[in-house]
């Protein structure tokens, strides 16, 4: 990857278009925001094929984050709380349970900052009744 400097930021190309980074929302996207999307659609990617695995049939997922940074240290992120709200037909919630530790385990952002960051879940579960 390489990033190149603009007049408020940084700016790099990638397969699916360009990135505009800056500290300044005005002119891209901010750090922080693209932290915490990576490790919170990450999540939602693996969990989306391990509820496959499962044979769980989800029609949606919509990801919630809640973020705390601490302002002491460099407004480093201290955790980031994900609340999954997942749409579907039978949904158990002891098997989404056990669907989000596979989840946690296999997501590689999630493991990235293990230890540096706080990072947990919830979630709700929205079912469809059967017409």
């Amino acid at each position: 990857m390489e990033f190149l400097m603009k007049d408020n930021g940084f700016q790099s190309q990638f397969e699916y278009g360009t990135l505009d980074i800056s500290g300044d929302e005005q002119f891209g996207f901010r750090p922080y925001q693209l932290m915490v999307s990576s490790v919170a659609v990450c999540s939602g990617g693996v969990l989306r094929k391990v509820l496959a695995k499962m044979r769980i049939e989800v029609t949606d997922i919509t990801i919630k984050t809640e973020v705390v940074r601490n302002k002491e240290e460099a407004d480093r992120i201290e955790s980031i709380h994900m609340h999954f709200i997942l749409k579907g037909i039978g949904l158990i919630p002891e098997r989404i349970e056990k669907a989000l530790r596979v989840t946690e385990k296999n997501c590689s952002m999630v493991q990235s900052v293990k230890g540096s960051i706080k990072i947990t879940d919830s979630f709700e579960l929205s079912s469809k009744k059967s017409l």
